[in-house]
């Protein structure tokens, strides 16, 4: 049997990192039921006067753009160059988001088949095992980012802006010339990212459990075990 690798086990848990947290990202992308059950919720044709219809129909050009490139557009609603041009970078990070996920995926799906082929066999790190440790880092990253949200979630807000659209100040949007803004508040925005937290957080949790199961039927019982089993119950002997 090859020795266990660090080297793979500690980039297997990085690649599942990425992956659960891209893939926790495209899931409000993607899944547009998602905005029109928060439209609701929040309340939003109340708040700003428009309809239903208005609002989804503005929510689902933009989102037409951002996943299909297809024409820009936001329905009924006024937009300006400036909040067109922000939209267009935000494209590049859906598609940065949509080609990592496709990458870790196909990068893990190679370490699986390795492993599976008995080519490649993965450390344990204290004896856990790289989806516990994607989960240790996932859970670390979802408590700081939390506890920031929760504490000043506009500060957040400001930050990943800041950091990734680096010079920029279009994403700050004049609801007089830009009024997508006013179907997309804040309120939504934190929901949107408390699902991306709960999705990835959650999915890593389940990938932890099941790889220990999976370990623990692999593992080969201890003396003690095999002796347990092989010495008859109280009852038998009776």
């Amino acid at each position: 049997m090859k020795k266990p690798s660090q080297f793979f086990s500690a980039l297997t848990s990085v690649l599942l990192a990425l992956f659960l947290l891209t893939g926790a990202i495209a899931v409000p992308i993607l899944y547009r039921p998602f905005y029109y059950s928060q439209a609701e919720a929040l309340e939003l044709s109340a708040q700003t006067g428009y309809s239903q219809e208005t609002i989804r129909g503005a929510f689902d050009e933009v989102m037409d753009f951002l996943v299909k490139d297809e024409p820009f557009g936001t329905g009924a609603l006024r937009w300006s160059e400036s909040g067109r041009e922000h939209f267009v970078d935000c494209q590049r990070l859906f598609w940065l988001d949509f080609h990592v996920l496709e990458i870790t995926a196909a990068l893990l799906a190679a370490i699986l088949i390795l492993v599976a082929a008995k080519k490649l066999t993965l450390h344990r790190f204290g004896g856990r095992g790289p989806c516990f440790w994607a989960l240790v880092g996932m859970g670390a990253a979802v408590l700081i980012l939390g506890l920031w949200a929760l504490t000043d979630f506009t500060s957040l807000f400001t930050a990943f802006h800041t950091a990734f659209f680096p010079g920029k100040t279009n994403w700050i949007f004049d609801y007089r010339t830009d009024e997508i803004i006013l179907i997309l508040p804040e309120a939504f925005w934190a929901r949107a990212a408390a699902l991306v937290a709960g999705l990835a957080f959650g999915g890593a949790a389940v990938l932890a459990i099941a790889e220990a199961l999976l370990h623990r039927a692999k593992r080969p019982k201890s003396v003690y075990e095999q002796i347990k089993e092989l010495s008859p119950s109280p009852k038998a002997s009776k």
